[in-house]
């Protein structure tokens, strides 16, 4: 039988990892009041018995006001907990290590559901006052976001933690802090969205601090032998933004932090941002914050064939594979990659008859 790096396992503390392959989160727009339920359980659990190694849950707002939209999964409550505890339990019972994302969406919170228009929601429409590091709006039609003040950040730092020890009740193995696509604590990093004169603004190590805040504050609570990922938008795309440079001198100070592993995305800061998208198009900057910062990464964008991953992983690229849109069409992937290749992998014994 070939052998492929895919197939690897990996360890971070102490999570063992037993393949390559991230399912990335993915919003779903599927919960009420933040509660996740059975939608969930059968996205989620196909994903597990198809043999994904990491599971990331969807960005889960830290608070009601954090929310992209009213429909968003929250971890703000112990009702929350309670719903996550079967899903995350029957997912690990086939072997997928679980992890979750924890996330405020800044500026880009209070709008609608994507299939319906995604657009800002009004008051009238059940929208919400919106925060930001400073009132600037996201686009042409959106809400002036309030700008934060000292105690608005300090609540944020709390609702993160607070959010991590939840996690740990549900059960999840690893945490991912959402610090990209334009959410909140990407706007803080941004200098284009972040014009703030105080402690939180202005030069590279006060853009930086609230989520250095965050993180120390999430480790006082969470178990110190469970990882921590951070994803990040490596580049903002557009001149002036946030770049490779920056984030390559991040992942070195995160790194300093205990994080153990980067997330490679990039984008989401403005919509006027013009992005050459192709097979691997932010593979490059995993490659470049692994090499310079001595981190570990995972590569994510467009990648669907499981040569290509075999490739990124064999080149040093990046350390783990994320995919998103390739396993909502195929949940199975990692299956049919071990079949395509001709890998023995450790099938669910329900599905050994399709294994051959």
């Amino acid at each position: 039988m070939k052998q492929s790096k895919i197939f690897e396992p990996i360890e971070f503390k102490d999570i063992k990892i037993k393949n390559r392959i991230i399912m990335s989160p993915m919003c779903m727009y599927s919960a009420i009041d933040g509660v996740v339920g059975p939608f969930h359980m059968a996205h989620l659990g196909a994903r597990a018995v198809g043999d994904v190694g990491l599971i990331i849950v969807e960005a889960t707002a830290v608070s009601p006001e954090g929310r992209i939209s009213p429909n968003d999964a929250g971890l703000w409550d112990g009702k929350h907990v309670e719903a996550f505890k079967p899903i995350v339990e029957f997912c690990k019972s086939c072997g997928t290590v679980m992890g979750i994302q924890l996330a405020h969406a800044g500026r880009k919170a209070s709008t609608n559901v994507p299939w319906l228009g995604e657009k800002p929601l009004k008051f009238t429409e059940g929208g919400w006052q919106i925060q930001a590091p400073s009132p600037i709006p996201f686009d042409e039609g959106y809400q002036i976001p309030k700008e934060m003040t000292q105690d608005d950040i300090n609540k944020v730092i709390d609702d993160f933690t607070n959010a991590a020890k939840r996690a740990d009740k549900s059960g999840f193995d690893i945490i991912e802090i959402h610090a990209a696509h334009g959410y909140l604590i990407n706007e803080f990093l941004s200098p284009l969205s972040n014009k703030r004169t105080d402690k939180y603004g202005g030069n590279f190590e006060n853009r930086t601090k609230i989520l250095m805040e965050i993180i120390e504050s999430i480790k006082s609570v969470w178990p110190s032998n469970k990882p921590i990922f951070i994803r990040i938008s490596a580049v903002d795309w557009m001149e002036g933004g946030f770049d490779i440079e920056s984030s390559i001198i991040l992942a070195k100070m995160l790194k300093k932090q205990g994080i153990s592993l980067i997330d490679c995305s990039s984008r989401g800061i403005s919509p006027k941002a013009k992005i050459n998208i192709y097979f691997g198009y932010q593979l490059d900057f995993a490659r470049k914050i692994r090499q310079e910062a001595g981190i570990p990464v995972s590569g994510v964008g467009l990648i669907t064939q499981p040569e290509f991953a075999d490739f990124i992983l064999n080149s040093g690229i990046a350390d783990m594979v994320e995919m998103g849109r390739e396993l909502l069409r195929n949940p199975y992937w990692v299956l049919n990659a071990a079949y395509k290749i001709g890998t023995d992998i450790q099938w669910p014994k329900q599905y050994l008859r399709a294994k051959r």
